[in-house]
């Protein structure tokens, strides 16, 4: 999908043009994948004009596989956003009805083929939150990646202007036998599939052990094999605090926790961290704790960079990790 933006700070009202900045959640995370060296395929529905060719570009350009996008229908989803500061929020609006990804039928992918050889597969909430098509197409893509043996994980991505919780817990449910890895935050959690932890977000209260019971109930209910949160303290739209939990049925692990501030785009800062979270479980298996602090500290940088994609490499990533974050210059 594309974004749209006004420079800078500005407000949509005041904007005279805006910036086009493709991205979207799964395709935010194939680009840190194949970032990080891994050969990431990136699979939808584009339509077959200019504005479709761009999306495809833009995978391109950082190293995506394009072979599985399939070309066709009327419309690319867009999205607009405003790039809030200090105690005002970013703002974000949809304009998602009706696009290629929406109204594709299951005749346009051969899941069979896309997940034959595949090592993993990943998707998020947002994608069935589209269309009750779109859903459905989800679901077939689920259950070939379980007939080839495909690891699964889902980011839940609640968001509340496509559709209401009560939707959100019908569709996802279902979806969760397929998931390996289960990863969202404490709204995510509540919204997708009605657990709610015991933790003060709001308030910095995001200790391990408000989640620790939540975490259990959830991998006993649908089998998960790790279930995953990331914990965001939001001072401000330009401030935040941030850190992630794993758990994997044995141990709970709870990572270092980073100050961003300033905030440069918070946008994809989610996508980020699965990006990092999934190469960190294929480059140190069976190592949560590794894996983990991959993902967040690949998050924070995020946070520092323009535009929906995570544009680090994996030696600037492992350097944060390792605890050089003076910002120093490089020389």
């Amino acid at each position: 999908m594309l974004r749209l933006s006004p420079e800078g700070n500005d407000r949509f009202i005041q904007s005279e043009s805006f910036r086009i900045i493709p991205g979207g959640g799964e395709a935010n995370v194939a680009v840190s994948l194949a970032n990080y060296g891994h050969d990431a395929y990136y699979v939808t529905k584009l339509p077959k004009h200019e504005i479709g060719q761009i999306a495809v570009n833009a995978l391109r350009k950082y190293g995506v596989k394009t072979d599985y996008i399939c070309r066709g229908g009327n419309r690319i989803g867009l999205y607009y956003a405003e790039t809030g500061a200090s105690m005002r929020p970013s703002k974000v609006i949809y304009d998602r009805a009706g696009s290629a990804i929406a109204e594709a039928d299951p005749s346009d992918f051969d899941f069979d083929s896309i997940m034959e050889g595949s090592s993993w597969f990943h998707w998020s909430g947002i994608t069935p939150a589209i269309s009750d098509k779109a859903a459905e197409l989800t679901r077939l893509a689920c259950e070939a990646a379980k007939r080839h043996g495909v690891t699964v994980s889902v980011d839940l991505n609640f968001r509340k202007k496509l559709w209401t919780s009560e939707k959100a817990i019908s569709v996802m449910r279902p979806l969760m036998k397929y998931v390996d890895v289960c990863i969202g935050n404490e709204e995510d959690a509540e919204l997708c599939l009605g657990f709610k932890p015991e933790a003060d977000v709001e308030g910095g209260n995001t200790d391990a052990a408000g989640y620790e019971g939540i975490f259990r109930q959830m991998m006993e209910e649908f089998g998960f094999k790790y279930v995953v949160s990331t914990l965001r303290e939001s001072y401000s739209a330009t401030f935040n605090g941030w850190k992630a939990l794993i758990y994997d049925g044995k141990e709970f692990y709870q990572s270092r926790r980073y100050e961003i501030n300033p905030i440069i785009d918070r946008v994809g800062g989610g996508d980020s961290f699965s990006g990092g979270l999934i190469h960190g479980m294929l480059e140190y298996p069976g190592d949560q704790a590794a894996a983990l602090e991959f993902a967040v500290a690949a998050s924070a940088l995020k946070h520092t960079v323009n535009g929906d994609f995570n544009l680090v490499s994996k030696e600037e990533v492992l350097s944060l990790a390792g605890g050089n974050a003076n910002g120093r210059v490089q020389r």
